[in-house]
Parts: structure tokens; sequence; C-alpha cells
């Protein structure tokens, strides 16, 4: 039975894997370019991190011995389209438990620098130029929450010392939590109204792809602010550009579609907009949480025991 692991870090810079050995694992460092060793070998696939989809499935034809592939994203549309060429009864996981902490930072960066006219003080700074005026707050505002998952109930985390006037969660089916219900996305255009903020943090699907399209937009109340910490293909931009130039609504963008954004493209000067270069996981939690998971689930691996994150197994 095959055991080679390819990881994209180096197998001592990660503390607690499980010791290599005549039987396995053998760890192979691979982060994109020349192979580490033939990829029909390959047991466990750690997918590089933030590398392009055409990058990352370059190997997995070849993966023929393949058990489990594992993301270091919260989504997996990057491996989506290699799926189709891994054989049966290959577990797919996600980085859940990576990514919450720095993304809801950052969704939190967003919402604030928006509202607090941040961009403006800035150029104000660079040009010596004092600007003083009111400017919208957190508080007292209502917060919609579009992707209710990890990541949407740890940015609710972060808005709880900011005396919102209430926080309204979607996600793709209702539910109830100990903060209050979930409201599922069929309720989705009744909701929108109500909302002051709205914070995208879906998984980019079928389903979500083109959500936030201008019909949404058409939805939001005037003066709202839409923060996009999810996936750019997940708002309609064409549909964004039209309605940020009218200056009714501003957004706040992680993510983009297309990404990276061209320097020429328009999104980069719209009214309202504030960009930011998809870097919510890309901070000094990652590392740590990153290489936590890989030594649980290769722990988990190598002793047959469950393993967690599973999405989805081929074949199932």
């Amino acid at each position: 039975m095959t055991s080679d692991v390819w990881l994209p870090f180096r197998p001592d810079e990660i503390p607690g894997l499980p010791a290599p050995s005549e039987a396995g694992p053998a760890y192979r460092f691979w982060d994109g370019g020349d192979y580490p060793a033939d990829p029909a070998d390959c047991a466990f696939y750690v997918v590089p991190y933030m590398k392009a989809a055409p990058i990352v499935v370059r190997p997995l034809p070849e993966m023929t011995s393949v058990r489990v592939v594992q993301t270091l994203s919260a989504g997996i549309d990057n491996v989506e389209p290699g799926i189709g060429t891994l054989p049966p009864g290959v577990r797919l996981c996600n980085a859940r438990g990576v990514h919450e902490a720095s993304t809801a930072e950052l969704a939190l960066t967003l919402i604030l620098a928006s509202l607090r006219g941040i961009p403006g003080f800035v150029e104000g700074q660079r040009v010596g130029e004092w600007r003083s005026g009111f400017c919208p707050a957190l508080a007292d505002r209502t917060v919609l929450i579009v992707g209710y998952g990890a990541i949407g109930s740890a940015i609710e985390d972060r808005l709880a010392p900011f005396e919102c006037a209430r926080v309204v969660r979607v996600a793709r089916s209702a539910r109830t939590t100990g903060r209050g219900p979930v409201h599922s996305l069929a309720e989705l255009p009744r909701l929108l109204g109500e909302a002051d903020i709205v914070v995208l943090s879906t998984p980019l699907t079928e389903g979500t792809r083109g959500l936030a399209d201008a019909e949404f937009l058409a939805r939001l109340r005037d003066g709202a602010l839409l923060v996009n910490v999810a996936r750019g293909p997940v708002v309609d931009t064409k549909a964004l550009l039209a309605e940020a130039k009218t200056g009714r609504i501003t957004a706040a963008l992680d993510v983009t579609d297309p990404e990276p954004l061209p320097q020429e493209h328009p999104l980069w000067h719209a009214p309202g907009v504030l960009i930011s270069p998809h870097v919510g996981g890309s901070t000094s939690a990652f590392p740590p949480r990153a290489k936590r998971l890989l030594a649980r689930q290769l722990t988990s691996f190598v002793s047959g025991e469950p393993l967690d994150n599973i999405v989805l197994t081929t074949g199932g």
C-alpha cells in the first residue's frame, strides 16, 4: 500500500506529525513546482495554500492511489475542477477551524474601515488634508450574515462588543442556535431590506454563485454596506458596479470576480468600494492552526481513525 504524503510545509516544521518509518508515511514537500515523487504513490495529498486551481489540480489525475485530499482553505472550489479525475472512495477534507479567526477579524476591519471612512482619512493624510465630519457607527446597526457556518459564527463573536441593534443569520437551511434562529436562504429576499450591513461568508457553490445579483442588491436599503469575505463570484460584479456608481450602497470586498483584479478594472475606482486583495486567511494565525490540523488529520489517517472535516467522498 502506498504511503506518500505530499505536504506544502516541510515535515520538520509541523509538530506532532506521525514519525516516518519503513511502513510509512513518507513525507514529500510540494508547493506547486516540480513533483517531489511519483504522484501515483501519493496516499494523502495536502493542497498547497493560495495556489491557482490549475496548479493544485495538476497532479490529481495521476494520483491513482490517493485516499485523502486535504485543503488548507475553508472552501474546496479550487480543487473542484479535478474531483472528477479521482478514484472512488477518496475523502475530501476542508480546513474548518483554521481560518475563522483571521477571516472574522478582516470582516470587522472592513466593516469599521468602510463605515468610519478610513480610506478617506488615509488619502487625506497622504496629501496633508484634515478631513473631519460625521460617519456612520457600527453601534445600533442591523447586520445580516449570509453564510452562517464556522466563519459566520466567528464574525458574530466579534460583533458582540459593538452594540449592534441586531444580528440576523442566514444559512442554506434554517435551524436554531444558542444565539437565536438561523434563517434559510429562501428567506433572504425578505431579510435584505432590514439590514444596514450585509456580510457574505458563504461557500462558493452552484447555489451561491451570483447570489448577490442585481435583484439582491436592489433589495438593499439606501446606504447599506455589502461586505464580501466569501468568494468573488458570489457577487455579480457588473451589478455591483452599477449600484456603486449611483452611490446608493457601498461595498468592502476581500474577494473579487475576476481575481486578481486587473489593474484597469473599473471596480478599483468605483465610488464607495474598499478592496483588500484576498487576505482574509493570510495572517500569522494561519500557519500554527494549519499545522495543528495536519498533525491531527495525519495521526488519525495513520491509525485508521475517522478524519475531521470530510466534505465529500468521491463515488459516494
